[in-house]
């Protein structure tokens, strides 16, 4: 291990805590080669650990205390000592004056900035702690209210009426200015709308039948609260990663639309992209999933399991409920108790109890898995059980011989198994427990009409991580037949792996998620990313498309 890490390092922290493994470490430095993030930033995005894991280690890294932050842990004098301006400004909260000393909770104890401004506001020597920047701002708005208004929200453009621009800038939530860039997607029906941020203000350009056109500037001061929001529309955590992408949904004249959101991390804020996706519900029919005839017959075969645990792997929080309630549309319930956890789910025709968690999606599910099982269901099914408390309730569900569907807030199947290796040497898994994993991902397939032949760059070749360059490779510029989206629909693709001896065998064995990936494909497993390649060097889908939906 010391050839990987130096001692004292964040990575020689979580291992000597046992929170991480040197195989984890190997894939979070190729990680880290390939992506150019930062080690603990790698560690989160392959789902090895979580940011409080990092938070942890970063403290103990650093020997600075690390809290959790409660309302009656902060003292208002304290509190009072820091304008709310400043406070927000560098993402802190005080804690405790006691004479001549402050103590601060900081999202980034290394900030000697905001140290300094705060020592020379209060007159204090500071000491820091390190803190969920969730929790600061919860803490900023209980002791400093809401933050302060300004007069306007800072857009202009002439690309909308006086009347409704004056509307927008008077919404400083930025909720009626994404209505409407929204709406401009749509009335121009352009392909794309970016929003670029330089220095501080940010550029807004609209994209249509190849050619960019400006649409206005909006002033930086919101522009943070504003990607907040469409991240959280679109389900995008919260997380370091450098890319990020999601699904939004948007009414419009009574009809439910769906946008592509596209994130890249820059020096002045997240690059954001919204795209117009094909009007494609997620399929109500197991049928209509696009398997093929092998992987709907083992859909089938393990929807009659009646004990064990199976899991649902999807990122997008909204399809991958709609997957759990597919699954559970094929599961023999009747005579049988089923209990659904969670916001999202029992959409499907069948209807049972759902008990919603108490604190959104995700993290919350530990507690209210385990009082479940005191009503002695038959059926559990669980949002999220993505941390490892909830995974380990999960497990104890699946051992006292209940059927448990439970799904993971991951990409895709091979993050999957790094996040099970990852608990089963955390010993919050036991592997002799799983029925099977299940995860789907949805494409949008290239208009046939104005699909195109093109030469791509460099970058965007190696973006695609292909064994061989394919052929030739399509994109679509938009026509009248397609409203000038350049997408003919959209495709689901399904992933199934049934957890037999053999592959229990090869996990147990395994070294690191590359021993079963090999394992895997020695036995003719062909994963949805192979799929996806067939279809891109088809010519049905773009590059473009491949890696944001099917890599990303």
């Amino acid at each position: 291990m010391n050839e990987l890490v130096k001692e004292g390092s964040l990575g020689a922290i979580l291992f000597n805590s046992q929170i991480i493994m040197e195989h984890d470490i190997k894939a979070a430095l190729d990680e880290q080669q390939a992506s150019g993030c930062r080690f603990g930033e790698a560690l989160v995005k392959l789902g090895i650990v979580t940011q409080e894991d990092i938070d942890w280690a970063l403290s103990n890294q650093l020997n600075i205390p690390y809290v959790r932050l409660k309302r009656e842990m902060i003292d208002k004098e304290a509190a009072d000592l820091i304008p709310a301006t400043t406070a927000r400004k560098y993402n802190l909260i005080p804690l405790l004056r006691m004479g001549d000393d402050l103590s601060l909770a900081l999202a980034d104890p290394l900030n000697k900035e905001a140290i300094g401004a705060v020592e020379e506001l209060t007159g204090c020597q500071v000491t820091v702690s390190v803190a969920l920047i969730r929790e600061i701002r919860e803490m900023q708005d209980i002791f400093y209210g809401p933050a302060e208004s300004a007069t306007s929200l800072g857009l202009e453009t002439d690309c909308f009426p006086e009347r409704v621009l004056a509307e927008i800038n008077a919404d400083l939530t930025g909720a009626r200015l994404l209505d409407y860039l929204l709406v401009f997607i749509i009335q121009n029906r352009a392909t794309g709308l970016s929003l670029q941020p330089v220095g501080d203000s940010v550029g807004i350009v609209a994209k249509r039948a190849g050619k960019t056109r400006p649409v206005g500037t909006l002033c930086g001061t919101y522009y943070p609260d504003l990607v907040l929001r469409i991240r959280k529309l679109a389900s995008i955590d919260g997380s370091a990663e450098s890319m990020a992408g999601g699904t939004l949904g948007f009414r419009y004249k009574g009809a439910q639309l769906s946008f592509q959101v596209l994130l890249l991390r820059g020096a002045a804020g997240d690059c954001v992209t919204l795209k117009p996706q094909a009007a494609a519900p997620f399929p109500s029919r197991l049928e209509d999933l696009g398997g093929s005839v092998e992987q709907l017959a083992r859909f089938r075969d393990l929807s009659a399991s009646t004990s064990g645990l199976v899991l649902v792997v999807h990122r997008d929080n909204e399809d991958r409920c709609s997957l759990m309630d597919l699954f559970l549309e094929q599961c023999s319930t009747a005579g049988k108790s089923v209990l659904l956890l969670g916001n999202g789910l029992g959409k499907g025709s069948k209807h049972f109890p759902r008990i919603p968690l108490p604190n959104g999606v995700g993290g919350e599910s530990h507690d209210l898995l385990l009082a479940a099982l005191d009503h002695d269901p038959d059926i559990i099914v669980v949002e999220d059980v993505t941390d490892s408390l909830s995974f380990s309730a999960a497990t104890k569900a699946a051992m006292r011989g209940k059927l448990v569907v439970a799904g993971i807030a991951l990409p895709d199947v091979d993050a999957a198994f790094r996040h099970l290796l990852h608990l089963w040497h955390r010993h919050y898994f036991v592997p002799t427990c799983l029925k099977g994993i299940i995860s789907c991902k949805g494409v949008a397939t290239l208009c046939p009409r104005c699909r195109g032949e093109y030469k791509p760059g460099r970058e965007e070749i190696a973006a695609l991580r292909l064994a061989t360059p394919a052929g030739s490779y399509f994109r679509a510029t938009g026509c009248p037949d397609c409203d000038e989206t350049g997408v003919k629909g959209r495709r689901y693709l399904l992933d199934l792996i049934a957890f037999d001896g053999e592959l229990l065998a090869a996990f147990e064995s395994a070294g690191d998620s590359k021993d079963i990936e090999r394992y895997l494909h020695g036995a003719g497993y062909r994963g949805i990313r192979a799929e996806g390649e067939g279809l891109l060097r088809a010519g049905e889908i773009s590059p473009v498309e491949y890696v944001a939906s099917l890599l990303l």
